[in-house]
């Protein structure tokens, strides 16, 4: 049985009596100061891990102003905090002790705009992306473009003052924000914006702490401006923290405090609101992918792409390309990134021109190409191809599959992963391709592996060494590389901060700035936060205080991470390897992943959120010196005894009184995943959170009760055949408002679904061939073998949608096949999905073995429902390895294609149809909907793919009392409105869940493509 752990660390009485006064207060956000929430913020999309006392989540700018008000009460001198937006950093900037203001979950709105001016009034939390889908019709975008756009805050982008593409023509964020409101300790709102130096200097004479700031920085920046001049490297990506630089105008005029604030990494003031400068989007955009040789001729190459005005110029190395093409998103580029026969692919430039002028970008574009074919006719510059991107659609997907480049290193395969530790290295582009022989030398000498990209057009490079962050010694070895890099970068004349912010990595900083300019940093960091209570331990200390500072080698995961076993760490890879990237936070609710996470805005509720908790979980395990590999394989043998039963009684009895365990958290979190597996494929890391979900409640319930519903859910392809014998007496009893009120109240259970009626049986009466046995289909000739189809049932569908499986029948027919219906054998899917691996493993095999036997007969097998057919390739093969057998069942849209090959295409035409995903097959077969389109088209109807998220169904998710409300807010993100402006009688949906989601919400429900299919062929 698993433990009871009760060793999570707890809270300080001086944070929890501040999180008290701060609710009497009138504090309108929320608290939580629980080890799960406090682990979601423990980590970023770096390799450190720093564990926070307590984490608030501010609505306003006025609750940001009582959080630092009641801070610089006496009695509350010692907290310290620090600002967090998306949590996609990758040098620890959000990471620290005290308490975390998270400005992500409330603090979006997106406040004014004003298209005349050009510009746009945020609250901190808004997502880049959300952004500029704002802007968008209004023919505006927010320039800086980043890898992470779809998850990173704006308030995130401002205070380490990100770029990425682009960023030779667009600049740097701190390059478009006209002004932040700030808030300092103490609750003083600070405004800031581009002035006259004499107001700047009047403001600077007001006995106040924002005087204080104004005067500080006014007096440094202009005492020492040649020093700042003459020390600051020439480069696009100038250095990042406190920039001197530009506070002043070139002529000494100006004065914008701004400047000092846009990458500043939350130690001066918390940023809550910016007004941004926005840029018209281009009417013209061309892309040129240009294929090279080696990656070093990719990098050489770049120049002159550059001196042809191109508007940026990415790169990517063969190792980041072929784990691209490993992943799901190569689906979607592969037509625009082909090969080159008899050439390997092993470096790419992907070259933008963009502007309103159409004539004049074609001629850049027609000029570049031209000088590529001269290249390759003369076999110069390593260039073996090049193709052209014109439509905006394809250059999305182009830029799509480049901005999971830096999940996609997370993926390789082995113990040693592509880490950012001295990832955004930046030196002037005429140096970078002897920069990086010298940088390949240096990784090379240490024997690693290592993935590259970037922006060269910049002389920005991304470099990721391959280290196991486990082993002590590689974890060693990380310091020495990064002190190498340090040393190297100061040798081109370039900076180790040129995209990503300092961090943890504020350690160099002496070195970069020199001791006189490091020392004017410690003085403005003095007038903004004199007792350096904010984001203590990044960029430099204040004046007069001597802290020591975040460093280079402090606590990372890998630390923790090797507490775990190995063969533990190795079987329960889904959690262990999650890398942070956070790419399960996209915003976007037309994205699969993670529904639960879009509802509840909670980061417990999200693949990377699950993944950290079962990692904490495993270690507490390992600390306590129980091993979870050796309980999994014990329970099968464990037979169920009186003494298990008392036993797990008491335990739950307990767990109701308030008893502590950590393993309860860890359920909370699982509870609320759908099982949509959308992760398994979106995530660039391909974190499968149901299955070891699966792995966890199986643990979890050997200590604690299971409630009445699991075992309901489990069994129901036990009672649903038995009910479906006599489907309007159980609907009967079913549909009375008593038994819904039981059901409700005492399992837990609401709009359960009511049978099929006719049943499926009843409606096969007529179809000779339907229910033939297999020993009749033994016995067929092999002219009907070959025209027989064979219908696998699912539960589901079978008793709950029978009329699908039914119309199946019909469609088999009228193409010209006899259909069969094989006799009904359990899946099981819903054993996985509640944890009874040991009764799912017996399922899947007796269910694998009938299937195989069927398989031997040489005839298609079809089933309707994607989640339970998919869960005979996956769920099958995880649990039954080389047991399964090599059947295959097909999807209807699998099919088809074949049984149509001698229908002949027609003239599309007429009202189109229109396809709603379900989110398990969009995920897992990305041309499902491009092949229904097909199928369609060849009878001459219009099928259009809709894209939304998850409906919120999941099963029987959208069934169980604790999820209502979430499940039906997940169907409004995207079904809802989706449905409401389109015809719902054009409207289809392979998913049983789906369709009775649509149900359930509307009233009435939307069918399977089959079923339109069947009706045009009349």
């Amino acid at each position: 049985m698993i433990p009871q752990i009760s060793q999570a660390p707890g809270v300080v009485q001086l944070v929890l009596n501040f999180l008290q006064a701060l609710e009497q207060q009138g504090f309108t956000g929320d608290t939580a100061t629980n080890y799960a929430d406090r682990l979601t913020m423990a980590t970023d999309n770096s390799i450190y891990q720093l564990l926070p006392d307590a984490v608030v989540f501010p609505r306003s700018t006025s609750d940001v102003a009582l959080i630092t008000r009641l801070a610089a009460e006496e009695r509350f001198r010692t907290l310290v905090f620090t600002p967090r937006g998306g949590g996609t950093g990758t040098n620890g900037q959000a990471l620290n002790q005290g308490i975390i203001v998270d400005m992500s979950r409330y603090m979006n709105r997106i406040m004014e705009i004003n298209p005349e001016e050009g510009w746009v009034r945020v609250e901190a939390g808004v997502i880049k992306d959300q952004l500029n889908q704002f802007l968008k019709p209004y023919g505006f975008f927010f320039a800086p473009e980043l890898s992470t756009s779809n998850r990173a805050t704006l308030g995130g982008m401002i205070n380490t003052d990100a770029s990425g593409q682009g960023s030779l023509v667009y600049g740097k964020t701190s390059d478009h924000v006209l002004g932040v409101r700030a808030v300092l300790l103490g609750g003083d709102i600070l405004d800031t914006q581009a002035m006259p130096v004499a107001l700047a200097e009047t403001l600077g004479k007001a006995n106040t702490a924002i005087g204080r700031v104004y005067k500080t920085v006014l007096e440094r920046c202009r005492d020492n401006r040649q020093l700042i001049l003459d020390k600051f490297p020439k480069l696009n990506r100038f250095l990042t923290g406190y920039d001197l630089r530009h506070v002043f105008n070139d002529e000494m005029t100006e004065f914008d405090l701004t400047r000092v604030l846009t990458g500043s990494e939350g130690t001066l003031a918390f940023i809550t609101e910016a007004r941004l400068d926005i840029t018209r989007l281009p009417k013209v955009r061309r892309l040129v992918n240009v294929k090279y040789d080696s990656f070093d001729s990719a990098l050489r190459n770049a120049p002159f792409m550059v001196e042809a005005r191109a508007l940026s110029v990415e790169t990517v190395d063969s190792k980041v390309l072929n784990l691209a093409r490993e992943d799901i998103v190569w689906h979607s580029v592969k037509e625009l990134i082909t090969d080159v026969p008899d050439k390997t692919l092993l470096g790419l430039n992907i070259v933008e021109f963009a502007g309103d002028d159409q004539e004049l970008i074609d001629g850049q574009v027609a000029a570049l190409c031209q000088r590529l074919d001269t290249l390759m006719a003369n076999g110069e510059g390593g260039v073996i191809g090049w193709q052209l991107c014109e439509d905006l659609a394809g250059i999305e997907r182009i830029y799509a599959m480049r901005k999971k480049a830096v999940g996609l290193l997370g993926n390789a395969k082995g113990a040693a992963k592509p880490i950012p530790f001295a990832e955004d290295t930046c030196v002037p582009p005429e140096h970078l391709a002897d920069y990086i022989v010298e940088f390949r030398a240096l990784l090379d000498s240490h024997g690693l592996s290592y993935g590259m990209f970037g922006h060269v057009d910049a002389g920005v490079l991304h470099v990721r060494p391959a280290l196991d962050m486990c082993d002590p010694q590689q974890e060693i070895l990380m310091k020495s590389i990064s002190d190498e890099v340090v040393a190297l970068t100061a040798k081109y004349g370039g900076l180790l901060w040129g995209e990503h912010g300092k961090g943890f990595r504020a350690e160099y900083s002496p070195a970069f700035f020199g001791a006189q300019l490091y020392g004017e940093l410690r003085k403005i960091k003095a007038a903004f936060d004199p007792e350096n209570r904010l984001n203590p331990g990044k960029i430099c200390p204040p004046e007069g205080v001597d802290a020591p500072m975040k460093q280079v080698d402090d606590v990372k995961r890998g630390t923790l991470d090797r507490q775990i076993p190995i063969a533990v760490r190795n079987s329960w890879r889904g959690a262990m390897e999650c890398n942070g990237n956070g790419l399960c936070f996209n915003f976007d609710v037309k994205s699969p992943m993670c529904p639960s996470m879009k509802i509840s805005a909670n980061r417990i509720h999200s693949p990377k959120g699950r993944a950290t908790l079962v990692r904490e979980w495993l270690r507490l395990l390992a600390d306590r010196g129980v091993d979870p590999l050796k309980l999994e394989k014990e329970l099968p043998e464990k037979r169920a005894s009186l003494r298990t039963l008392i036993e797990r009684t008491r335990n739950s009895w307990h767990a109701r009184r308030g008893e502590y365990d950590f393993s309860h958290e860890v359920k909370e979190a699982m509870s609320g995943c759908l099982a949509c597996k959308a992760c398994s494929t979106q995530c660039p890391i391909k974190i499968d959170v149901p299955e070891f979900r699966s792995r966890f409640l199986q643990l979890y319930h050997s200590r604690y009760l299971r409630p009445v519903r699991d075992h309901l859910v489990a069994t129901v392809e036990s009672y649903a055949p038995l009910m479906a014998r006599a489907p309007k007496t159980f609907n009967f009893f079913m549909s009375q408002p008593w038994v819904r009120s039981l059901s409700a109240k005492h399992i837990g259970m609401v709009d359960l679904p009511l049978l099929s009626v006719p049943s499926l049986q009843r409606q096969m009466v007529g179809h000779r061939t339907a229910n033939m046995t297999l020993e009749q289909l033994e016995q067929l000739s092999a002219e009907r073998k070959a025209k027989t189809v064979l219908v696998v049932q699912d539960p589901f569908t079978s008793y709950y949608d029978a009329q699908v499986v039914a119309d199946f029948v019909r469609l088999v027919e009228k193409l010209g096949f006899e259909p069969v219906v094989l006799p009904f054998s359990p899946n099981g899917k819903a054993q996985h999905i509640k944890g009874f691996l040991n009764r799912f493993a017996k399922t899947a095999q007796k269910t694998a073995d009938f299937l195989n036997r069927v398989a031997q007969l040489g005839m298609p097998m079809v089933g309707v429902d994607p989640a339970l057919v998919l869960c005979y390739r996956d769920e099958y093969k995880l649990a039954l390895g080389d047991k399964r057998g090599d059947f295959h069942v097909q999807l209807v849209h699998e099919w088809l294609p074949a049984a149509l090959e001698h229908v002949e295409a027609r003239a599309v035409s007429g009202e189109p149809w229109y396809l709603f995903g379900h989110c398990t097959e969009v995920t897992a077969l990305p041309g499902a909907t491009g092949q229904w389109a097909a199928i369609f088209a060849r009878f001459g109807a219009k099928l259009e793919n809709v894209s939304v998220g998850c409906c919120g169904m999941a099963g029987t998710y959208g069934h169980e009392v604790k999820n209502h409300a979430s499940s039906l807010g997940i169907y409004e993100l995207s079904w809802h409105q989706a449905i409401q402006r389109l015809p719902r009688n054009r409207c289809l949906a392979t998913g049983y869940s789906c369709r009775s989601q649509v149900k359930r919400v509307e009233g009435n429900g939307v069918r399977h493509p089959l079923q339109a299919l069947l009706e045009i062929l009349g």
